[in-house]
C-alpha cells in the first residue's frame, strides 16, 4: 500500500461520501467545526487537516472520502469550492480498515452502519485479526457481526450510537469504583439482558451497572 503524502486540492464535487462510513458527529460539534474552519477562512490561514482520499472504484474523474466526509460538508456550507486532500492508494478492504479506525476519532460510529460495516470485513478477517486492527473488543466485534443476537433498544432505535467512555483511575478510585458496580450488578442481575446462549460478556454487566448508578443521580 503506497500512499502519497503530497497535498492537493480536489473540487468538492469530484469529493463522494464513502457509502460505508459508519461514522456521525452530533450537531454541536459540527458547528464547530464549521466555526473553525470559518475563523481560518476569515483570517486567511486556511490550514486544516487534510482529507484522505482515494481515486472512485466507479466513478471516472473523482473521488471517495476515507477520512473527512465532516470537513468536506462543512466546506460546502461555508461556500468553499475545494478542499485540501492526501490521495492514498488503498483497496476496498484496506478502506473499510481506515474507515473503522480514522473516523473514530472524530465522532461516533451509528450502529446500524458499524455493524453492516464489520459484517463485511469479517468476509475477510476473523474477529480477531479486526481486534488487532480496529478500536474494538473481539467481543464487541463478535456481537456485532452477528444480527441474531440483536443489541438491547437496537429494534427500537436503528439509529442507536455504540459509544464508549475512556478515563484514568487512582487504586482509591478503582477500588470505589470497583465496589459499587459490583453491588449494581448484584441488582440488576434479574434484569439483564441475556442473550441466547444465556451469556451476558463483562462489558455487557458493566454498561449495565453503570446505567443502574447513574439512574439515581439523573
Amino acid at each position: 500500500m503506497q500512499n502519497q503524502t503530497t497535498i492537493i486540492r480536489i473540487p468538492l464535487d469530484k469529493l463522494l461520501a464513502h457509502p460505508e462510513n459508519p461514522n456521525r458527529m452530533s450537531k454541536q460539534n459540527f458547528e464547530k467545526l464549521k466555526r473553525l474552519l470559518k475563523s481560518q477562512i476569515s483570517n486567511l490561514k486556511f490550514q486544516y487537516e487534510p482529507l484522505i482520499v482515494r481515486r472512485h472504484p466507479e466513478i471516472e474523474n473523482s473521488f471517495e472520502i476515507i477520512n473527512g466526509h465532516h470537513r468536506a460538508d462543512a466546506l460546502r456550507q461555508l461556500g468553499q469550492t475545494f478542499a485540501d486532500c492526501v490521495e492514498w492508494n488503498v483497496d476496498d478492504q484496506q478502506t473499510r480498515v481506515l474507515l473503522a479506525t480514522l473516523n473514530r476519532l472524530g465522532g461516533k460510529d451509528e450502529l446500524s452502519a458499524k455493524i453492516g460495516l464489520v459484517k463485511k470485513l469479517s468476509e475477510k478477517f476473523s474477529s480477531k485479526e479486526l481486534s488487532r486492527l480496529l478500536p474494538d473488543t473481539k467481543q464487541t466485534l463478535e456481537k456485532l457481526k452477528d444480527i441474531t443476537k440483536p443489541i438491547e433498544g437496537f429494534a427500537n432505535n436503528p439509529k442507536l450510537f455504540l459509544n464508549s467512555l475512556i478515563f484514568f483511575l487512582d487504586d482509591e478510585q478503582l477500588k470505589i469504583v470497583e465496589t459499587a458496580l459490583e453491588k449494581a450488578i448484584q441488582q440488576s442481575r434479574d434484569s439483564l439482558s441475556l442473550r441466547g446462549d444465556g451469556a451476558v460478556t463483562k462489558s455487557e454487566k458493566l454498561a449495565k451497572a453503570i446505567t443502574t448508578i447513574c439512574k439515581n443521580y439523573k
